[in-house]
C-alpha cells in the first residue's frame, strides 16, 4: 500500500478517482466492480473515502465535485 505524504491528504488516489468516475459516469457498485475485477464492497469503501475527501454526501454530486466545483 503507498503512503500519502503530508501535503496531499484530501487528493484522490489513481484507483478512487477511477472508482469515481465510473460512478459518475452512472456505472452501479456491481458493475464497477467487474469492470475493475474487485469486489462490490470493495467499491463502496473506496466510494466512502472519495465522498469524505470531496465532502460530499451522494454520487449526485459527484459530477460538481469532478468538475472542480463549477456549479452544473
Amino acid at each position: 500500500m503507498r503512503g500519502r505524504t503530508a501535503g496531499t491528504p484530501d487528493q484522490l488516489t489513481p484507483q478512487e478517482a477511477q472508482i469515481a468516475q465510473l460512478a459518475r459516469e452512472g456505472l452501479s457498485n456491481p458493475e464497477i466492480a467487474a469492470q475493475l475485477f474487485l469486489s462490490p464492497r470493495t467499491i463502496e469503501y473506496h466510494l466512502g473515502k472519495v465522498f469524505t475527501k470531496l465532502d460530499i454526501t451522494s454520487r449526485h454530486q459527484l459530477r460538481q465535485a469532478l468538475d472542480g466545483g463549477s456549479p452544473g
